[in-house]
């Protein structure tokens, strides 16, 4: 997606190797128009799947899968990271581990929500090594729902998680793929270097 990897190059700052942050309009900030506009290619690209619902998993996740949710006319449900007061009891949970935070995290959805009615699209901000996409499988299946796909809207492909999806037979469709960030540069893959503003 052109307009994406715009944005990353125009906004994006490059941390390290392998991190790329990108605050000013998908983590921190939102850039709606940028968020419609990714709804709408996550609808396009999954239109014939028949999805009733979409998962992800706070917080980053919510603005582009609300987006996807408005263009494809579907539920929106997305799991949380810690339990309030009134999520006790009847939840589906995994644990999942994050690659920026370089913590564990135990994520929930309760049981009302997803059924073996659903077909499920899940979608996240980021795939790095798959274990975000994972732990929402694992909510969904515990569900007993099906599994459609899934939507990234930044792989950092130079890390293994697309792998480990596609090789548990999963639809991995991302809007823009990151081939590396190495000399503080965003290089997408199948395209050229391209320098990030600072």
């Amino acid at each position: 997606m052109k307009l994406l990897e715009d944005y990353i190059l125009k906004y994006g700052t490059v941390l390290s190797d392998g991190v790329l942050k990108v605050d000013a309009f998908l983590n921190h900030a939102i850039d709606p128009k940028l968020m419609k506009e990714i709804g709408n290619s996550f609808a396009e690209t999954f239109q014939d799947e028949k999805i009733t619902k979409i998962v992800t998993l706070e917080s980053s996740g919510i603005a582009p899968a609300l987006m996807t949710s408005l263009a494809m006319d579907c539920e929106l449900v997305f799991a949380r990271k810690r339990k309030s007061l009134t999520m006790v009891d009847h939840m589906y949970t995994a644990n999942v581990y994050s690659f920026t935070k370089q913590q564990n995290s135990e994520i929930s959805i309760s049981k009302e929500f997803i059924n073996e009615h659903d077909n499920v699209l899940i979608i996240d901000d980021f795939l790095a090594n798959g274990q975000a996409a994972l732990g929402l499988i694992d909510i969904v299946k515990q569900g007993n729902a099906s599994i459609a796909g899934i939507g990234i809207v930044i792989e950092k492909s130079f890390q293994p998680g697309r792998e480990k999806l596609l090789e548990n037979g999963y639809r991995v469709e991302s809007l823009a793929r990151i081939a590396s960030l190495e000399n503080n540069k965003v290089t997408f893959v199948n395209e050229n270097s391209k320098t990030v503003s600072q």
